[in-house]
């Protein structure tokens, strides 16, 4: 499974964009990848742990803006087309157990 967040958040004032750098590195430190600004990914072993991600996404959401999580099939991830740009291959991110280098 994977736990897609996106997020819109206001960066008017200083409290604004002290509230997006602080939700921004909680999903880093959590382990999220970004596909796009403002667009975040995680893996996740299954609905047990997709309920988890999304509790402790709930825990440390910012005071004010929109942030939407949905919850996909690695199948529907995969079938994910480019439209414009192509898939970087440059950071792991499967779900595979063994990584042989």
């Amino acid at each position: 499974m994977r736990v897609l967040v996106f997020f819109d958040l206001p960066v008017i004032t200083e409290a604004n964009r002290r509230a997006y750098r602080q939700f921004r590195k909680y999903l880093i430190k959590a382990g999220f990848l970004m596909l796009q600004e403002s667009v975040y990914c995680k893996i996740a072993l299954n609905g047990v742990a997709a309920d988890a991600i999304v509790d402790n996404l709930k825990k440390n959401k910012p005071p004010a803006g929109l942030v939407q999580v949905l919850r996909i099939t690695e199948k529907q991830y995969n079938k994910m087309d480019y439209v414009v740009g192509n898939r970087t291959d440059c950071v792991i991110d499967s779900d595979e157990r063994l990584i042989i280098i």
